[in-house]
């Protein structure tokens, strides 16, 4: 046993190198015509994106991914944002890497490598859903996420995505949440005949209070909403739910009516710094190394975070069981699982019943079998990456 994961992991890491030699390194594309509309960065650059051109019998299939990377809930929040690449299309790198669900590669993506594949990166903080008209000039902040969502939709759609026959809404953290609350509106862009579905990495936060009892991200989402006017670009809150409660996918995914895949660790490493255990609710930093890496918890640690697992498949059952829905909650302590090579598809990637993540997503896509899979507890998974970020403000 000991020779095969050891074989094992070195065949990985020679892929890894080879999968380096041939990065897929992509330029960015601003939406210049954006401006006008107002539908701009907090900053009032134009939004962009990162269009890597399918080919092959790929050529009218259309990968759509949204970048992710938290929220601002007020001025001060969102000022801290305005001049990083989070908040200006001009502080953005002019080129990225694709990987993972991205990669133009057959053996490393084999379902998607040869479609259109979009980076849409994300510069509002709000997960695309902000709208309001006044500029204040004493910050120039513009809150303008849910116009900077039609803008860069148009221009997909006039570079060829009107034509899809196939099409796959996705998004990391943030922008998984956001490919949840517009994946109803991204189907309706498309023709009828085209095969639309959506996919959630890493975007199923739950609504549950930290570890002192206080209800930190509930407010959170709340201000959020307020200050980027998202509540009308909210449809499927109601006049009964707060529009903050609408961030959070265990009060609104069920209403969802095209099919969606939720890929998520049952330990989030974001949710769990930030949602369970903020900064402001362990002033002491007694969980400061069992946030960094799981293996350092204590049993009292792991006890309280089994019992948020428990919480996040309650929520995750809300969404019922419709063939249509796709399930992947791994026992992992990660936060987004689709954009790496090494979790997406490698010979030593996350397996839930021996399938990795791509082979899921993609039997589920093409209707081959349907895939719900939730892990046993924390630590039965040996195939899990225990992925934890340093910088606890990105989502």
């Amino acid at each position: 046993m000991l020779y095969a994961n050891f074989y094992t992991w070195a065949y990985a890491l020679i892929l890894l190198i080879l999968l380096k030699a041939e990065a897929n390194f992509v330029d960015i594309t601003y939406v210049e015509s954006a401006i006008p509309k107002g539908a701009v960065c907090l900053d009032g650059s134009p939004p962009a994106y990162h269009l890597s051109p399918g080919f092959g019998s790929g050529v009218n299939n259309w990968l759509v991914h949204l970048e992710g990377g938290g929220w601002c809930n007020n001025i001060t929040t969102c000022l801290a944002r305005k001049n990083t690449r989070l908040g200006s299309s001009g502080q953005m790198a002019k080129q990225l890497a694709f990987s993972g669900i991205l990669s133009n590669t057959q053996s490393f993506n084999p379902d998607f490598y040869n479609w259109n594949k979009v980076k849409v990166r994300y510069c509002d903080g709000s997960s695309f859903t902000g709208d309001v008209e006044r500029v204040d000039p004493a910050t120039n902040l513009h809150y303008r996420g849910a116009r900077v969502w039609l803008a860069v939709m148009e221009e997909l759609l006039a570079r060829g995505m009107s034509k899809a026959e196939n099409a796959l809404l996705s998004g990391c953290s943030a922008g998984g949440l956001a490919s949840i609350l517009h994946c109803d509106s991204f189907r309706n862009l498309l023709p009828a005949s085209a095969k639309v579905k959506c996919l959630s990495d890493a975007g199923y936060f739950i609504n549950v209070k930290d570890i002192s009892g206080a209800e930190h991200i509930k407010a959170f989402y709340n201000d959020v909403v307020t200050t980027h006017g998202s509540a009308k670009n909210l449809p499927l809150c109601t006049s009964m739910i707060e529009p903050g409660m609408c961030f959070f996918p265990q009060y609104m995914a069920q209403e969802i009516e095209s099919p969606l895949f939720i890929l998520n660790a049952a330990y989030d490493s974001w949710q769990i710094k930030n949602i369970l255990v903020p900064t402001v609710a362990d002033r002491h930093g007694s969980w400061h190394n069992c946030k960094l890496d799981i293996k350092l918890c204590s049993s009292a640690q792991l006890q309280i975070m089994q019992e948020f697992r428990l919480e996040f498949l309650n929520a995750v059952n809300g969404l019922g069981t419709p063939s249509s829905r796709g399930l992947f909650i791994n026992s992992c302590y990660a936060h987004c699982q689709s954009e790496m090579q090494e979790t997406w598809l490698l010979p030593n990637s996350p397996m839930l019943d021996k399938i990795p993540i791509a082979e899921a997503v993609g039997d589920w896509f093409y209707n081959r079998s349907a895939f719900q899979k939730i892990d046993c507890p924390y630590p039965c998974d040996s195939t899990c990456h225990n992925i934890s970020l340093q910088d606890n403000s990105e989502a």
